[in-house]
């Protein structure tokens, strides 16, 4: 027998709502079917797709072939790229498992003391960059202090201002 996932309409005339359906390949577009896994409704704004992602992943293993319009539905909801992972056609580096309580409070004991040893050298880092700021921002500022309260000089041999 033949699996497809597809499309089944319902709906009234110009209105279509659809159901994605699990069927035999042979049956016609709204004969019996197997099983729902979810529906989609195109006249929405934006587009509403429900799709189980369990159910459509379990057909899609026990070989269930889906339509074009179907497997474009799977992509949006996320099911045809669980489907090629679990296939091993697309690889996934770095995946970890979420945590459990117990490991995420050590993790959460392991921050504070990091963090704790972070903000006593940051006091010292801070000290030291402000006391280097402090050397290089004041001459700065005098030298700029100086050259607005003198008044520019006429130069002896030209009678000119030296600047």
């Amino acid at each position: 027998m033949a699996v497809k996932i597809r499309l089944q309409r319902f709906g009234k005339k110009k209105q279509p709502v659809y159901r994605v359906v699990v069927m035999d390949g042979r049956k016609p577009r709204d004969g019996r079917y197997i099983e729902a896994i979810g529906r989609y409704e195109p006249r929405q704004d934006p587009s509403l797709i429900e799709i189980d992602n369990d159910r459509a992943l379990d057909w899609l293993m026990k070989g269930a072939q889906p339509t074009e319009t179907a497997q474009k539905l799977l992509e949006v909801s996320g099911a045809w790229a669980r489907f090629k992972v679990a296939k091993g056609e697309i690889y996934t580096v770095g995946v970890k498992a979420a945590p459990t309580v117990e490991e995420a409070d050590a993790d959460a004991d392991v921050t504070e003391e990091v963090a704790e040893a972070d903000a006593s050298e940051m006091d010292v880092a801070e000290v030291v960059a402000g006391a280097a700021a402090d050397e290089t921002i004041e001459p700065a500022a005098e030298e700029s202090a100086e050259a607005e309260q003198a008044p520019a000089e006429p130069d002896a041999e030209t009678g000119k201002d030296s600047e």
